[in-house]
């Protein structure tokens, strides 16, 4: 399977678990005004629509990132030479700092993919970042922000790297 259908199949995943829970823990709720299986079916229904929204962001960015990688010809894979530090949160953003250390004798780009996942591995969004002008045998640093907002508990992983 390729990285663009296992993105494709995760965010139909997460969006059908978002579903599910949000239409789950609603369906007893009643404001006083109807029944609460009536009441259960309108937030199933906006749950529904909730989740397909965020489903297709979520699609949006995993193949903005895809098409932004492809760009890139005569890549060389670099993960090993790509270290992400800690996850924190700005401004509901999550953010990681991505450092590039170039062994080679040129100075070099580097173009990286991040994910951003909750606690169980779930895809929450994903990002790519270049790290501009990393002389030759020394570091150049960049930060990858995710999309949209993220909450809870947050970690990233480096998914590509690419040197050119």
């Amino acid at each position: 399977m390729t990285t663009v259908n296992r993105w494709r199949a995760a965010s139909a995943t997460y969006a059908a678990a978002v579903l599910a829970v949000m239409a789950g823990a609603l369906s007893g709720c009643s404001d006083g005004a109807g029944t609460p299986s009536v009441d259960g079916s309108r937030a199933a229904s906006a749950a529904s629509s909730l989740a397909a929204r965020g489903g297709e962001a979520l699609a949006s960015a995993t193949a903005a990132a895809a098409s932004e990688l492809a760009r890139i010809k005569g890549g060389v894979n670099a993960k090993a030479d790509v270290r992400l530090g800690t996850v924190a949160t700005s401004q509901g953003k999550a953010t990681v700092p991505v450092t590039a250390t170039n062994n080679g004798a040129k100075p070099a780009d580097y173009t990286v993919q991040v994910s951003f996942r909750d606690s169980g591995g779930n895809l929450l969004d994903a990002v790519v970042v270049t790290v501009p002008d990393v002389p030759a045998h020394g570091t150049g640093r960049a930060t990858a922000r995710s999309h949209r907002d993220l909450s809870g508990t947050v970690e990233a992983t480096l998914d590509t790297a690419l040197r050119h």
